[in-house]
């Protein structure tokens, strides 16, 4: 196994190197600036509206639905996908590797990202189908064929299918897993390469009766689940950042100041720094909020909603809880605990930032668990509460991410019952592996194939941006007309 990974690993890593510093950022924020425009900033007019609508009249019992799911269902099953190891382990190491200036440019990457997801939400919506037993299909292959006919939006449709099965139904829940094994041996002094493989043996179980239940299980499940981990993890932190009060200021210096000036911090040019400090905010916040990547708008094509543009709306919000509340959360008590004052990546006795990092032994598996034992005091309840945060977020994942990948086999093999049971039982298979192979191989796999979904996403997202662009403008002239 080590052999193996000793081979791919490098590969693995040059190509997304270029994928993350270039192809990721110019679609990313191209795509996000187009529609922010387009829409007439539909993330800041919309705002309110998509709270309202969230949080209005939450239930965490949406009900039986005759077919797909309640908006709030879609929502909680979307937000399931974003809200997992991205919003600890990715904003971690964002923070380690591009330094605390990460964080900014995630939030920018969010607020684009906000009009991107509800162009994706919309048109999800508007091309979605209903089976003859009542079945919802949606997502980015239907509106793939939308933009793009003949046998080009048909390759384009199935390249995109294929991405996302291995990004999300295999190498996405192998990062789930292996986050879950490696926090929750950290938690309880065990050594992972030996016992990681039991926690992988009992999410494998769990998950066989989940996924044999569908996405109406994955959602009654999803819908209780997220805002339960949300509470307790933002309880979790507000105790930390009142312990830590005095720092919080200096926390929101260092974002800002190392937004611009990373170098200060990481080292290198003051070019090499900027674009390592924007890479690292693109890509953990691409692989936290989901937004132009194509998966949480197989969710919400599942609402029942009167027009597209409410899920639309609803979709904005999912990305503003999981980057500015959750993700800035983690970004918070990780800076303030381990870089501020005392901490100890704080810069004491003259020593660079990577000798501060290897003498610490601090890594983006372990830096929120470092954080928060550093914080209360003591390490091992820190790095259990973290542990049981991590196991809810990134188990979320994993079933969000198993219906999107099974809406794709679907499409790819005309709803063949037993190609869906042939991908349930391999994706188990992956989360058990997760837990037995290398922490950055599995995340390197999971970058490489998000950023291919990326590609063909937004290659169809800009054609469409018409259909886009009319959904906001009626709403607009609905809400004008109301008054």
């Amino acid at each position: 196994m080590e052999a193996i990974t000793n081979f791919i690993l490098p590969l693995v890593q040059d190509a997304n190197k270029y994928l993350s510093d270039y192809v990721l950022i110019i679609l990313l924020v191209g795509a996000g600036l187009y529609f922010t425009i387009r829409t007439k900033f539909v993330q800041v007019r919309c705002f309110g509206q998509g709270m309202k609508s969230v949080f209005g009249g939450i239930k965490l019992f949406g009900g039986k639905q005759e077919s797909g799911l309640s908006s709030f269902q879609a929502l909680a099953t979307a937000i399931a996908a974003q809200v997992g190891t991205g919003n600890i382990v990715g904003a971690s190491g964002a923070i380690l590797v591009g330094g605390p200036g990460a964080i900014f440019w995630m939030w920018i990457i969010a607020f684009l990202g906000m009009a991107t997801i509800y162009a994706e939400a919309v048109l999800a919506q508007e091309t979605r189908v209903v089976g003859e037993n009542g079945e919802v299909l949606g997502g980015p292959v239907y509106y793939i064929r939308r933009a793009f006919k003949g046998a080009f939006g048909k390759g384009l449709a199935g390249f995109f299918a294929v991405a996302i099965i291995l990004a999300l139904g295999f190498m996405g829940s192998m990062v789930q897993s292996n986050s879950i094994a490696e926090s929750a041996c950290t938690a309880v002094g065990a050594d992972y390469t030996q016992w990681g493989w039991i926690v992988g043996i009992v999410l494998a179980a769990v998950s066989a009766f989940i996924f044999i239940g569908g996405i109406k299980r994955i959602a009654s499940v999803t819908e209780k689940l997220v805002p339960i981990m949300a509470v307790i993890f933002l309880l979790g932190g507000l105790v930390v950042l009142c312990i830590n009060f005095k720092s919080i200021p200096a926390t929101f210096g260092m974002i800002f100041k190392y937004a611009f000036t990373p170098s200060a911090l990481i080292g290198g040019s003051i070019g090499y720094a900027i674009k390592t400090a924007v890479s690292q905010g693109a890509k953990r916040g691409l692989f936290s909020n989901e937004a132009g990547m194509g998966s949480t708008p197989h969710a919400h094509a599942q609402a029942n909603v009167a027009k597209p543009h409410d899920q639309g709306v609803v979709a904005m919000i999912g990305v503003f809880i999981d980057t500015f509340v959750v993700l800035t959360m983690t970004a918070l008590v990780v800076i303030s605990s381990l870089f501020v004052g005392n901490g100890a990546l704080a810069g004491a006795n003259g020593a660079t930032y990577e000798q501060l990092l290897e003498q610490s032994g601090i890594s983006k598996t372990n830096a929120m668990q470092t954080a928060f034992g550093s914080a209360i005091g003591n390490g091992n309840i820190g790095s259990i509460f973290v542990a049981v945060c991590l196991l809810f977020f990134a188990y979320s994942t994993i079933l969000g991410w198993n219906f999107f990948g099974k809406v794709n086999v679907q499409y790819l093999f005309k709803n063949s019952k037993v190609a869906t049971v042939i991908y349930s039982v391999i994706a188990i298979g992956f989360i058990f592996l997760g837990t037995l192979l290398s922490n950055d191989l599995v995340w390197e796999l999971t970058d490489f194939f998000n950023y291919l979904m990326v590609i063909p996403n937004v290659l169809a997202l800009i054609p469409l941006a018409a259909i886009v662009a009319k959904a906001s403008k009626d709403a607009k002239k609905n809400s004008v007309l109301e008054k």
